[in-house]
């Protein structure tokens, strides 16, 4: 495929705040027309950055597309997934549908049955740490912006198996208000959220322990528990996780750096900043990379932060992302 000058590609969701970024970014995209963007709530209205207007999902016609991108709620988008892949479609879902392995987990953290279970497990498109798995597949499962921020943050300690299997580890994490998405709720109006700061869901309660648990363990079957809880941060967009881990015995904090510069240095989207700075939100916000820094506390206590753009890399930058390595195209095309 990557010798054709253009694959074809729609969008469903694409009037959500995670579908006009994706549609953003495969706008311009040197590989890609953009057919299709459909959203049932905003059908015949104009599709920012494109000449298309959005039209309806039962109206779609997915003869002669090569791709579709679902950001659609989890449920729906297992249902249009299957559609797609029948129609012979590369497929990279956005939702939560696809990333469990098992019909079982899925239920386990999602409360009902899953849509289509033949379907799992679908490749998790996590780039930096599955990118083997991802070249040339058919179907993606993108991962989700806390699991996205958590495991990256993570990656290199779980590859060498450096943490301490007893011992908790514990992720403070913060989200702008757009991860919750575009439809209104009460928590999430200005007034509610303008100078409040609050969790929800905390310890183990949030679905995405899960999923990052999960993809954890396969890193490290001897990994610790995962202790999480999200905070709904005051600001449109960025997602910050503060992760506090314990080293094994023999291994030493101040090894960890160059641990981090081995797995990140050709890693074109992913930053390990310098020993003197911390990430913040303002390092990521509107790029499609994360940026990473290292706290050592004691010999064997690290404080790690993890940032992305949670509408960019921790979804529609990662998924386009996914998508060219699905087709051979150079990975950081249209993302840089």
């Amino acid at each position: 495929m990557a010798e054709q000058t253009k694959i074809r590609v729609g969008v469903y969701g694409a009037s959500g705040y995670a579908g006009l970024d994706l549609v953003e970014i495969l706008a311009k995209h040197g590989h890609v027309e953009l057919v299709f963007a459909a959203s049932n709530t905003f059908a015949g209205q104009t599709v920012p950055h494109t000449d298309l207007r959005y039209v309806k999902m039962d109206d779609v016609t997915l003869e002669g597309v090569d791709a579709v991108f679902l950001a659609l709620p989890h449920g729906v988008s297992a249902e249009m997934a299957a559609k797609a892949q029948v129609a012979g479609c590369a497929v990279i879902d956005l939702s939560a549908d696809l990333r469990m392995d098992t019909p079982e987990s899925y239920r386990e953290w999602y409360s009902h049955a899953h849509p289509h279970p033949e379907l799992l497990p679908v490749p998790y498109g996590l780039p930096e740490i599955n990118r083997a798995h991802l070249v040339g597949k058919r179907m993606i499962a993108a991962p989700g912006c806390y699991p996205t921020t958590t495991l990256l943050g993570l990656y290199p300690l779980l590859k060498a198996r450096w943490l301490l299997p007893e011992r908790p580890v514990i992720v403070d994490a913060k989200s702008g208000v757009s991860g919750a998405g575009r439809e209104p709720k009460p928590t999430t109006h200005f007034v509610e959220v303008f100078g409040n700061l609050s969790p929800y869901n905390p310890g183990r309660s949030h679905r995405h322990v899960g999923e990052i648990e999960q993809e954890m363990h396969k890193l490290d079957p001897n990994v610790g528990m995962l202790v999480f809880t999200p905070h709904l941060l005051p600001v449109d967009r960025g997602l910050m996780a503060s992760i506090y881990v314990e080293l094994k015995p023999e291994y030493d904090s101040r090894d960890v750096r160059a641990l981090y510069e081995a797995a990140y240095d050709q890693e074109p989207l992913v930053q390990l900043l310098a020993a003197s700075e911390q990430a913040t939100l303002k390092h990521v916000v509107r790029t499609n990379g994360a940026a990473i820094s290292l706290t050592l506390v004691t010999r064997h206590l690290l404080h790690i932060t993890s940032v992305t753009d949670n509408l960019r890399k921790g979804a529609s930058g990662q998924a386009v992302q996914c998508l060219n390595l699905m087709f051979g195209f150079p990975e950081t095309t249209a993302l840089l």
